[in-house]
């Protein structure tokens, strides 16, 4: 296995893998651009595992300075490594480097939001040292607000 911070040309593998984790297709045109810019943003960093040329496993990272903490946070946005990839120990050691990824930048906490109907993604962050020490809301801004909590979404 390969681990490397991603480039342009994994666009389309990074794009798979998460609209596979989120069970829906995203827009693959506005999916490109907000990935291009991420990539040439230092604020942003996406790790990837490579495994015979194929990207198999994408982990994206924001780097941030927050008020709340008056220091500079790390923040897992989109975590997803191939369903005939998991189990074997990729996402653990893509975790592991995310952590080592935040202290390189700087970063005092890592942070990641889960669906709580991830059940099993929550037991993984816990077996790895984190914890669950928030709550988060959200609203819909466009559309119906839908009060029930549903993947592909």
């Amino acid at each position: 296995m390969v681990y490397r911070k991603s480039t342009l040309e994994d666009c389309k593998a990074v794009y798979d893998l998460i609209c596979d984790m989120e069970n829906k297709k995203l827009p693959f045109d506005k999916f490109k651009k907000i990935y291009h810019n991420q990539v040439n943003d230092f604020h942003y960093y996406c790790l990837v595992c490579e495994h015979d040329g194929i990207v198999i496993g994408a982990l994206n990272l924001r780097f941030e300075d927050q008020l709340h903490h008056a220091e500079k946070i790390t923040e897992i946005l989109e975590f997803a490594v191939s369903d005939k990839y998991r189990n074997i120990g990729i996402g653990k050691e893509m975790l592991s480097q995310s952590f080592q990824i935040a202290k390189d930048n700087g970063c005092s906490q890592i942070e990641v939001d889960c669906n709580q109907l991830r059940k099993d993604t929550h037991r993984f962050y816990i077996r790895e040292g984190m914890h669950n020490f928030h709550f988060k809301f959200s609203k819909q801004l466009i559309g119906d607000n839908v009060q029930e909590n549903a993947l592909g979404r």
